[in-house]
């Protein structure tokens, strides 16, 4: 590759020009077994003498950082280095963020993966099983609108997206949720989290209230708060979002009507309507998280707050990363026409326009049916997870937790039991230390005191090991459980056991 050499300033060129490429091998940028450019050619570019560059080259062999391969070219040396150090940016602290930032930080398990396995029994949130998704139809599907015909006629685009993926986004959730739009009222986005960006920007003011679920989805939370908005916590029972509870001055509230986030009960009928009513009244606006609405075991879904709102105070938001795969990064949101001009200009603004092939794709995908039929197949897998994870939580984890009623999503919330002397932090410790991975419940409250629970997630875990993790779960619940609970749940295996 080409390698940058800066000659500003005084002093000896060969110095300087052996310099920095001993720093650049030390550091790593040149790696063993790179090729370097021909001394001739550095040298040109350089505009130095063919001597100088020469010199540098030969002084780096001696040393054994460089090798010469006679009719090939220069390379660094694959010898080990006695001695690296890994370049950084400057760690100076004459800049800073703004003081919120201190309090904000990137969602652990968003981070790249971490070097060796993950664990073993992995009971994390929202994360669908891959190995259900249809690739090589997607595969096939994705390289018939990369055809060079396509690429050649590609321009900057409008921010909204791909005019047939948002009329099939438009025909998809009017058919499966009742969802009234057309593909004018789409805009697709990359994911969930920036259609809630989006939104944010349009309608936040700075110290803004901002209502959400209590306890709910912290990426929203802290969204919202970075966007300089006053976020406040509204309760959640078991008809929904306690719309009683909230604040007077609030202009936007966020829920997860379908599918609560994380408990998973759904919100009432009549909350969606009080709901409704409290949003024309106060001039409000009602954020729709649909979330995995899709995978639904039994009962009819309820009517989503958008098909039930007359006068335009809700945005329907959407997100493919659980039907299909979290990496494609495809959302949209549905938003009254009063709103659509603005949240287009800050969509534009935040990345100009998304990648269209894969938007292309996906109409295709909506519009041949397989879609439906991958969400079909998808829905009964995880309602077997879902049951079996219940029958072993009412069966062995009794004495310990409570699971919250739900019949849809990729996870089920289970809160402490009345009497349950259990410290969760030191229970999702100890079944980490066991390759156990489960979420405290605690996690997803923004506001005190924390709610006690766990949330058991059953996407990207397979069938045959959810049992041996429930297994190790209980183990850890023993652990942390103190002798008293450990003696009880014993008893009461005994009085259970055939």
């Amino acid at each position: 590759m080409d390698f940058h050499v800066s000659l500003t300033g005084r002093g000896d060129l060969t110095a300087r020009i052996y310099r920095q490429l001993l720093e650049a091998i030390l550091d790593g940028r040149l790696r063993p077994g790179e090729r370097l450019p021909p001394t001739r050619e550095l040298a040109q570019r350089l505009d130095v003498s063919r001597t100088t560059v020469t010199v540098a080259y030969e002084r780096l062999t001696a040393e054994g950082f460089l090798v010469g391969q006679v009719g090939a070219g220069t390379f660094v040396g694959t010898e080990p280095l006695n001695r690296t150090r890994p370049r950084k940016a400057p760690t100076g602290s004459g800049v800073r963020p703004r003081r919120l930032w201190r309090s904000i930080a990137a969602e652990p398990r968003l981070e790249p993966d971490s070097p060796g396995p993950g664990p073993l029994y992995d009971f994390r949130v929202g994360v669908p099983d891959a190995r259900l998704f249809p690739l090589e139809t997607w595969r096939r599907i994705v390289a018939r609108e990369l055809r060079p015909a396509l690429m050649h006629s590609v321009v900057y685009n409008a921010p909204s997206g791909h005019p047939g993926l948002r009329e099939s986004i438009a025909r998809y959730v009017g058919v499966s949720r009742s969802v009234r739009a057309n593909a004018d009222d789409v805009l697709v986005t990359q994911g969930a989290q920036q259609a809630l960006d989006v939104i944010g920007r349009v309608l936040i003011e700075p110290g803004g209230c901002v209502a959400v679920e209590e306890p709910g989805y912290r990426p929203a939370r802290l969204l919202f708060q970075s966007l300089g908005a006053r976020v406040v916590g509204v309760p959640v029972d078991a008809e929904g979002l306690d719309v009683s509870a909230l604040p007077q001055h609030a202009r936007l509230v966020y829920v997860t009507p379908s599918h609560q986030f994380p408990l998973g009960t759904p919100m009432s009928l009549g909350r969606r309507a009080a709901l409704l009513e409290w949003a024309e009244r106060r001039g409000a606006v009602v954020i729709e998280d649909d979330y995995d609405s899709e995978f639904r075991f039994e009962d009819r879904p309820l009517e989503p707050l958008q098909s039930l709102d007359r006068s335009g105070h809700v945005v329907y938001v959407g997100s493919f990363s659980k039907t299909m795969l979290p990496m494609l990064r495809l959302g949209f949101l549905v938003a009254p026409a009063s709103l659509q001009p603005a949240l287009r200009s800050a969509k534009q603004l935040t990345d100009w326009y998304s990648e269209l092939p894969t938007q292309a794709a996906l109409a295709r995908f909506i519009d041949e049916g397989l879609l439906a039929r991958h969400i079909r197949k998808a829905t009964r897998e995880y309602a077997t997870r879902h049951e079996r994870i219940l029958t072993t939580l009412h069966r062995d984890f009794a004495d310990w937790l409570e699971p919250v009623p739900s019949a849809a999503g990729l996870h089920l919330c289970a809160r402490l039991a009345p009497g349950a002397e259990v410290d969760l932090d030191r229970v999702t410790a100890h079944a980490m230390e066991a390759g156990v991975m489960v979420e405290n419940l605690a996690t997803f409250c923004g506001e005190a005191p924390a709610q006690r629970g766990i949330v058991i997630g059953y996407g990207a875990i397979p069938p045959e090991m959810i049992e041996p993790g429930l297994r190790r779960l209980a183990e850890s619940f023993r652990a942390a459980g103190g002798p008293r609970d450990a003696r009880v749940h014993e008893e009461r295996r005994h009085e259970h056991a055939p």
